[in-house]
């Protein structure tokens, strides 16, 4: 699905939220990157082609940047004549170096994988007009500039539901990073889901100002669960939340990747990220002279968002109930988030009867009714 975000939003993108997203520039990465090279199968031919990713974190993080290297990956296989590379642990304040390495490389196309590299990645791509961009979560465009990222709403509301149909407390527990977009709508999602099975549920957010930090993740996760939460959800890019909720007889669930194997009884399901089909025709596209700059936001039904496989402790009643709609998402039959939406003054922000829109979705700056927590002013 293409679509294009207008000058308004982009204002206020930047005037509200300067913080960086999934993974923003938390300072927890190295001073030198890590690097790794590889080239792809035996099979196929065409001319080849040099590929150069831009990681925040480290590939064995087991979320954000483990799923876009499960990606490059795929793109070794699919596309024998593409040869891959990679920076990891690679700060905003990096980033700039880190781009100048990969195009001295050779790499004919650059996929920086964290909001934070945006800015750097616009002034490069006016440096290197022969090199193609491809930014994760970003929003600013060039002619050899896309951006990328998934409708993570729609998986978000359906773990809202298990949360709401699993917690005996009423009192949900949220992990987020920085008090940007993605994390806002996820939230209200997260929210929203639970609501529509469960109006009493409240949702507590803790905002850590981090995308990688393992023991202040645990440390957010401990106080959620100590202050009555017994469900717990979150944008992260570790296993952390669910390790503390398993320790301490809750549940969680979790974002960029299927973490069963860190918590069996306490994963209920997650936000799953699959970025291998977009990667290999970003760079088949490259390959045979068809790329455009685009705005991309993959969807469920595309499968570059899934809903990842039920936890053991999940109910057939609350799989059943979910797989429906999720079936509901993946042909457009199921439309929850339609007014009246409330704030969290009980003020309504979206009138009976009112559909968001793609756009309303994006520029989403402000918590639905039962969330507590405050965003900064």
């Amino acid at each position: 699905m293409l679509r294009s975000l207008s000058a308004v939003f982009a204002a206020l993108l930047l005037a509200l939220f300067a913080a960086a997203g999934c993974g923003g520039d938390d300072n927890t990465g190295g001073e030198a990157a890590g690097t790794g090279a590889t080239t792809g199968g035996e099979t196929g031919g065409g001319e080849p082609i040099k590929v150069g990713f831009l990681y925040i974190g480290p590939p064995g993080d087991a979320g954000w940047t483990f799923q876009h290297d499960e990606g490059r990956k795929y793109v070794e296989e699919q596309l024998p004549n593409a040869e891959t590379t990679f920076l990891d642990s690679v700060p905003e304040a990096n980033s700039g170096p880190a781009i100048d390495q990969l195009v001295s490389q050779g790499n004919k196309v650059i996929f920086a994988t964290s909001f934070g590299y945006g800015d750097t990645v616009i002034q490069k791509a006016k440096q290197y007009p022969d090199v193609l961009f491809e930014h994760a979560t970003g929003f600013q465009r060039a002619d050899n500039v896309s951006t990328y990222f998934v409708q993570h709403w729609e998986p978000s509301f359906l773990l809202g539901m298990i949360a709401g149909r699993m917690t005996k407390t009423n009192h949900l527990g949220y992990v987020g990073s920085f008090p940007i977009p993605e994390v806002i709508r996820d939230v209200n999602s997260f929210t929203l889901g639970a609501q529509s099975v469960n109006p009493d549920v409240k949702v507590q957010v803790v905002l850590i100002s981090t995308w990688f930090d393992p023991p202040k993740e645990k440390q957010a996760a401990k106080s959620l669960i100590d202050a009555g939460a017994d469900v717990l959800f979150g944008i992260e890019d570790s296993p952390s939340v669910l390790q503390e909720a398993a320790a301490n007889n809750a549940y969680a669930a979790t974002w960029n990747s299927d973490m069963t194997r860190f918590g069996p009884t306490a994963f209920l399901s997650a936000v799953e990220l699959d970025w291998g089909k977009h990667y290999v025709d970003r760079v088949k596209a490259a390959l045979d002279g068809s790329w455009e700059s685009e705005d991309y936001w993959g969807t469920l039904a595309e499968g570059t968002v899934k809903l990842a496989p039920y936890g053991e402790s999940v109910p057939q009643e609350v799989r059943d109930e979910v797989d429906e709609k999720l079936a509901g998402f993946k042909d457009g039959s199921f439309k929850p988030f339609v007014g009246p939406i409330k704030d969290q003054s009980g003020k309504v922000r979206f009138e009976d009867g009112h559909e968001m829109t793609f756009e309303e979705f994006l520029t989403w700056d402000w918590f639905v009714q039962g969330v507590q927590g405050k965003l900064p002013g």
